[in-house]
């Protein structure tokens, strides 16, 4: 098998591509050693055309390729997409519309967070080859077994494709997934501003001087890991990100002393620069935290035992829809309606709410009972419970 390797087969490729339905995507990257993924292979497979493309080839320029996933008339298919979509993102490509057959394959009932092999087994009734899953995709030349095996990512997921597609159709299930991909193809997630590199984290105060060190030391790392091309944990693990937030240090000594900042940092080219940022921050903390909202009430006495239920209603109503339960809510969620009725959790909005977030309330409301019948849970408003 030949890859494409110059710009001019590229775009012979994509003129194929061009008011095709739709085309899989999936790429090979490196980034255990990086801040930036390296993108290393991509495969594209429409219904009348399949290709692997090597990026790495000198002088080819993706920007054909590019241009079919900004084409708004072809649907773009990967599976468990985040990070594909990361790589296309940050090459000014967002894949619109998109098709993640991972979380298609949850709202189809295949469990959470199917993997790709074992969609396309139960699918296709295919078993893939997984003897090049370790390949060192940066290497060259490429053996015809290591690009047939990167092509097959492809070539399977446009067959299976339709039939998920058909299958969410028939269920009325296609809305699910396109709200879904409406998240997944916004920009913001992608995101690699370093002021907001708080955002991925988890501060656990609301103190302003917290909260100010907290961004400083997020945004200082980040800008870091980007400058020198190395991943974040390399530059500082996140649980010092918090240890520095709480003690706020602001000479060596101070940074000498905090267990989670490795020995001899502040003695680094980073010590005094991680220092700088975080007496810079505490010149005015109120002006420089992050607003943090908080999202629901404080927690009363008895939430905890009204997550509990709303577990078991969760998992009654997944089982009942065939639907991955963790597609319709996570624990956060449930934490916060049992907390508030009228939280921002998506479980409350849109399809979630049809599909549990309603009966969520009630329960709380005490207007739904939940009955073991046998190994199930049955789901019964309060009257027909009291006459049973």
């Amino acid at each position: 098998m030949t890859p494409i390797t110059t710009t001019a087969e590229l775009a012979a490729f994509c003129e194929k591509l061009k008011g095709q339905p739709f085309v899989a995507v999936d790429t090979e990257f490196m980034r255990e050693t990086t801040y930036w993924p390296k993108l290393c292979l991509i495969q594209a497979a429409a219904p009348s055309a399949e290709a692997v493309i090597d990026p790495l080839a000198d002088g080819i320029d993706l920007e054909p390729f590019l241009e079919i996933l900004r084409d708004e008339r072809i649907e773009k298919v990967f599976h468990a997409a985040r990070q594909d979509v990361e790589i296309f993102n940050n090459l000014s490509a967002m894949p619109r519309p998109l098709f993640d057959t991972q979380i298609a394959g949850m709202a189809a009932g295949f469990g959470e967070q199917i993997a790709y092999d074992a969609l396309v087994r139960q699918m296709l009734k295919i078993e893939i080859d997984k003897s090049s899953r370790f390949t060192d995709w940066a290497r060259r030349p490429l053996t015809d077994a290591q690009l047939t095996y990167a092509l097959a990512d492809v070539t399977h997921l446009a067959a299976l494709y339709p039939m998920l597609r058909q299958r969410l159709e028939k269920a009325g299930r296609i809305a699910w997934v396109t709200e879904e991909m409406q998240a997944m193809a916004d920009p913001a997630l992608y995101d690699v501003e370093p002021e907001n590199a708080w955002k991925r984290l988890k501060p656990r105060r609301h103190a302003a001087k917290y909260l100010s060190v907290f961004r400083a030391v997020a945004a200082w790392r980040e800008r870091t890991a980007q400058t020198r091309d190395q991943p974040r944990g390399r530059i500082l693990k996140d649980e010092a990100i918090d240890e520095l937030a709480t003690q706020a240090p602001t000479d060596a000594d101070g940074l000498n002393r905090l267990r989670s900042v490795p020995k001899g940092f502040s003695g680094s080219k980073f010590g005094p620069e991680l220092l700088e940022a975080i007496r810079a921050a505490l010149k005015d903390p109120e002006a420089y935290a992050p607003v943090i909202e908080r999202n629901h009430a404080p927690s009363s006495p008895a939430a905890g035992a009204v997550v509990e239920l709303l577990k078991v209603l969760l998992k009654a109503r997944a089982e009942d829809a065939g639907v991955a339960s963790k597609l319709i809510a996570t624990v956060s969620d449930l934490e916060k309606i049992a907390n508030d009725d009228e939280a921002d959790s998506a479980a409350l909005h849109g399809w979630r709410r049809e599909a549990f977030g309603e009966d969520a309330l009630k329960l709380k409301r005490g207007e739904l009972a939940l009955v073991l019948d046998g190994a199930r849970v049955r789901v019964v408003p309060v009257r027909r419970a009291q006459k049973a």
